[in-house]
């Protein structure tokens, strides 16, 4: 009989083990949101609309039956408006933005925003950065500033300013989400409500409308797949990882995404990007591990990368 004290380091090994492959599966799959979307609408298989739209049909059918298949009588999740605007919000601005934006300098905007809303958060909630928090917020902030300012590799415009507020969308849609009792449910009744909002603009734009098989198909991945089935794995590893934990493995999905975009979409990586991204990441990395007072304890909501 194996003795207790070798049991539970067994048992604490699988369980790390575990919580390891869950959450490298789950930054995978929110990087990989970004090189399908990029991957659909930079050779014109899907409008942007469309690929929102099927993006949020699709993932709100996955999230409702993992949701019912795990059912348990537990109170209906609180019916937020706001999220699901915001998630809306995100996906939209995110699919245009990729009209114009590469799949590795996209996710690092988005990644940028997203951590830059949830700071500006937390110092309006009364929390408090050491020195060297402060210099981590200084250099993602120089590093954003640079890879967006006028020059040969700077993304346009137009593109930054989408996949900003999509950041930004995606940040408060993470605020309103802590301390769910459910985050799966009301993640999926986001879905639910935000999938209407897409459907009513590629109404309007219906004359740009054009669809392929593989446009669709690539849309369905990154709803049902990279973003439905992405959530239920996050929140399987989230039951192992504190909030700094979970908010610090994150900053792994915009080098995913950009080695991604090289591998598998032929973007040449770039000096600008590689620089931007040292600063960025490397400044946000300095906040996290010097945050004195977090406002709260519960683990964020996921961050998609895309």
């Amino acid at each position: 009989m194996r003795p207790p004290a070798a049991a539970d380091s067994a048992n604490a090994a699988a369980t790390t083990a575990r919580t390891i492959l869950l959450t490298s599966v789950a930054m995978i799959a929110f990087a990989s949101n970004s090189l399908l979307c990029r991957l659909a609408l930079a050779l014109g298989r899907v409008d942007a609309a469309s690929f929102a739209s099927i993006r949020l049909v699709s993932g709100a059918l996955m999230l409702a039956i993992v949701v019912r298949a795990g059912a348990r009588r537990t109170p209906a999740p609180h019916v937020d408006w706001i999220a699901a605007t915001m998630l809306f919000a995100y996906v939209a601005c995110f699919s245009f933005a990729y009209l114009s934006v590469s799949a590795g300098t996209g996710a690092l905007i988005l990644f940028g925003a997203v951590q830059m809303t949830m700071f500006g958060a937390g110092l309006r909630a009364g929390e408090r950065f050491a020195p060297l928090g402060w210099l981590g917020l200084a250099s993602a902030t120089a590093g954003l500033l640079y890879l967006v300012s006028p020059g040969v590799s700077a993304p346009t415009p137009r593109g930054v300013l989408l996949m900003s507020v999509a950041g930004v969308a995606w940040g408060i849609y993470s605020l309103r989400g802590r301390g769910l009792a459910d985050p799966l449910a009301a993640t999926a009744g986001n879905f639910l409500r935000a999938a209407p909002m897409a459907l009513v603009v590629s109404a309007i734009l219906a004359g740009r409308f054009h669809l392929s098989a593989s446009g669709a198909m690539l849309a369905i991945a990154s709803g049902a797949l990279t973003s439905g089935i992405g959530y239920v794995i996050w929140y399987a590893a989230l039951t192992r990882l504190t909030a700094m934990r979970a908010a610090a493995v994150q900053l792994s999905v915009p080098p995913i995404a950009a080695i991604g975009a090289v591998l598998f979409l032929s973007e040449t990586p770039s000096w600008r990007l590689g620089i931007a991204s040292a600063a960025i990441l490397g400044g946000i990395a300095l906040v996290l591990t010097s945050r004195a007072r977090p406002a709260r304890q519960t683990a964020p909501a996921p961050d998609d990368g895309g």
